[in-house]
């Protein structure tokens, strides 16, 4: 996500080069600098560069905090080489203009892309991503370093899922790499109730905020919110967070147990490790694999085979797409697509009639096997038309966001498979 400059900042020219890097395009700007998609000749790879942002000369307080940032970031190059934590490559400074290169991951989306009640993660995917982040920290932790910034945004999939943990731009490192960043350092709403008092950390602060963050993932709200940042506060050391299960159904008592341990107010009663942490994950995903969803998904899976639409896809290929989907059941005049809106969501429907109205004129109808929801292929487009069931419905929810998780060729597939229903239904109105 992009934002604009603080005022402090006065636009720069553009840059074509820094240190041997080619400069290709800007992909991201933040409060503290700008990423940039570049090559790096040597090594004959596409790499990410991060560069600070010039701060104005008065402005003593942000050139330290961004100074401080730059070192931790320049302090671990090369020493975290783990497969789901990013690579720093390199760092340096040119010109004032201070920088760190990083692996660049193409098709790469943050955890906020699911944190929408909307849009969840089924529970098993969450205890996936969760142990990788867990093993990850765990590895950093016995490094010396301490990320102090696990949130959402700084935890990265690539296009075949893999997590990356990213931004150790705050973290404190060996040697008191990082200390010199004073204050709160942090996004609050993730922070350890040690966190937010300014107590000294260790490894189960990191702990504590992946806690938050799963609890996010599995509900849709983050666990604390207050009006002020002070109350926020006030929250995260005092109160207790709503049980998960009274905000989603179906999250096993297993998975919200852990979770509920990892926030413990009492850093000496949460997991004493990321690896203890992944321990536990390990057992949840073990009695998810066996519990009754897995049936329900071979359930399904046996009646989405009888549809046309899915006639050329493999058994693993329906397994995929159930688990980037959601299984509904609408009640007669539900309203399933609704012109004008946007969503990034396509539809088969599996049982049942819908009628299709464009300017509250019924044009059309749709039965078990079609596929509609067509505007979630462009990003930002509006819905052409109202779907809405005639008796009751099922229908199977596809999230556009939540089948890039799925192998490049069940995506191609189901695009192709898509694409040419949508095709053959227009032909066929001629």
């Amino acid at each position: 996500m992009t934002h604009p400059l603080p005022p402090a900042y006065a636009p720069e020219p553009a840059l074509t080069r820094i240190g041997k890097y080619e400069i290709i395009k800007e992909v991201a700007r933040g409060s503290t600098g700008s990423v940039y998609l570049s090559h790096d000749p040597y090594y004959r790879r596409d790499v990410a560069i991060k560069v600070y942002h010039p701060s104005a000369p008065e402005d003593t307080v942000r050139q330290r905090v961004s100074r401080q940032m730059f070192l931790s970031e320049a302090h671990l190059v090369g020493l975290l080489q783990h497969p789901h934590i990013l690579p720093i490559y390199d760092a340096g400074e040119e010109n004032g203009r201070c920088y760190v290169v990083t692996e660049f991951i193409y098709g790469a989306r943050t955890l906020a892309t699911y944190c929408r009640e909307d849009n969840l993660l089924a529970p098993d995917t969450v205890v996936e991503i969760a142990y990788q982040c867990a093993r990850a920290l765990a590895y950093a932790h016995a490094r010396g370093v301490i990320h102090r910034d696990i949130k959402p945004s700084n935890l990265m999939l690539n296009v075949a899922s893999e997590l990356r943990v990213i931004d150790f731009g705050i973290a404190l490192g060996p040697n008191g790499v990082g200390s010199g960043i004073e204050g709160i350092a942090g996004s609050p709403s993730y922070m350890s109730p040690e966190q937010v008092q300014s107590a000294t950390l260790s490894n189960r602060s990191d702990l504590y905020s992946l806690g938050a963050v799963m609890y996010e993932l599995l509900t849709g709200v983050r666990p604390f919110r207050g009006s002020t940042l002070a109350k926020l506060m006030h929250q995260i050391v005092y109160a207790t967070p709503p049980p998960i299960h009274t905000l989603r159904d179906g999250v096993p008592e297993e998975l919200e147990a852990v979770v509920m341990t990892a926030l413990v107010k009492d850093p000496a009663q949460r997991f004493a490790s990321g690896n203890e942490f992944a321990a536990a994950l390990t057992k949840v995903h073990q009695r998810l694999r066996v519990d009754g969803d897995q049936l329900d998904r071979q359930e399904q899976s046996t009646v989405l085979r009888r549809l046309p639409f899915f006639h050329e896809f493999s058994q693993a290929e329906i397994g995929e797409i159930l688990r980037a989907s959601d299984w509904e059941a609408h009640e007669d005049g539900a309203e399933l697509v609704r012109e004008g809106d946007i969503e990034d969501r396509f539809y088969v429907a599996v049982e049942g009639q819908l009628a299709v109205f464009k300017d509250g004129v019924r044009i059309g109808h749709l039965g078990a096997g079609d596929c509609f929801g067509e505007a979630a292929c462009v990003v930002g487009a509006r819905r052409l038309a109202t779907i809405r069931a005639e008796g009751r419905v099922t229908a199977l929810r596809v999230s556009s966001t939540r089948l890039e998780q799925a192998s490049p060729a069940c995506q191609l597939h189901f695009n192709r498979v898509f694409l040419r229903s949508l095709v053959g239904r227009l032909q066929s109105r001629r």
